[in-house]
């Protein structure tokens, strides 16, 4: 495994994993000092990376003096970005076309068509009777829409690619805390929030749960909170994993 050290600002590495432990045993290393490997979105105390290490002071042997790692310089690596409101709305823009094809379908086998021309001989007749019986034959049709999507997001966000078609089409993707792919469970979780949101304010575009993403540190909107989950940009085919440079005041972690 090869790990990183962030160090004053800077990064640092790569090293093995024995080596950290060597210099956290030896005190060279202090057990508070960020580290980061691949697969990791955060970067995380190396007392946490490496429990078991401890300083030989622990023990009762003097710990050799301090003197740093031969350091080999900052390093290129890449930084975390978390997926903005527009890539986002792009994303859901390109689904909903793919959507409509289904959903028209759909729609007509389950008598859209006579649906329309019932209202639009009863809006001759009573505008108000006819709006409400139009939302009464519509309610159906609304639900079983409503669940093909869900199925589609919930099945593509939790599958290899970590996206739906849209997503994948802007670069972006949906992964755990930690940049991992996600369970099922979580998936449908997270889109049933979404799917709460569009029954709750049933408008053209589930806006609530994405405009809280302009606003919050990692881009996340409501359904991200909730299921604990982030957005990313880069494709699961694309480089390596997302690492965040270090900033002053940050407690234990590098910020993004």
């Amino acid at each position: 495994m090869q790990v990183w050290i962030g160090r004053n600002g800077e990064r640092f590495g790569p090293y093995t994993d024995d080596e950290i432990r060597q210099w956290l045993r030896e005190g060279t290393c202090r057990a508070d000092e960020l580290g980061w490997y691949d697969g990791m979105v955060d970067w995380r105390p190396l007392g946490e990376l490496f429990p078991d290490e401890r300083p030989a002071a622990a023990e009762g042997v003097p710990p050799m003096p301090p003197s740093p790692p031969p350091f080999l310089g900052v390093t290129d690596v890449a930084t975390p970005e978390y997926a903005g409101f527009w890539l986002r709305f792009g994303a859901w823009v390109i689904d909903y076309l793919i959507l409509i094809v289904p959903f028209t379908f759909i729609a007509l086998g389950m008598g859209l068509s006579a649906i329309a021309t019932s209202f639009m001989e009863q809006m001759k007749t009573d505008q108000v009777a006819a709006l409400q019986a139009y939302g009464e034959a519509m309610l159906p049709i609304t639900y079983v829409l409503m669940v093909v999507g869900f199925v589609y997001y919930t099945l593509f966000e939790a599958s290899k690619w970590q996206a739906t078609p849209g997503k994948m089409a802007v670069g972006i993707r949906v992964t755990d805390t930690e940049g991992k792919r996600i369970s099922l469970a979580r998936s449908a979780g997270r889109n049933a929030v979404r799917l709460t949101n569009v029954l709750r304010f049933p408008v053209p575009l589930p806006l609530i749960c994405y405009v809280v993403a302009a606003f919050t540190q990692r881009k996340q909107g409501v359904h991200d909170l909730l299921a604990k989950t982030y957005v990313l940009t880069g494709r699961t085919d694309q480089a390596t994993a997302p690492v965040a440079a270090p900033r002053h005041g940050d407690s234990g972690r590098f910020d993004a």
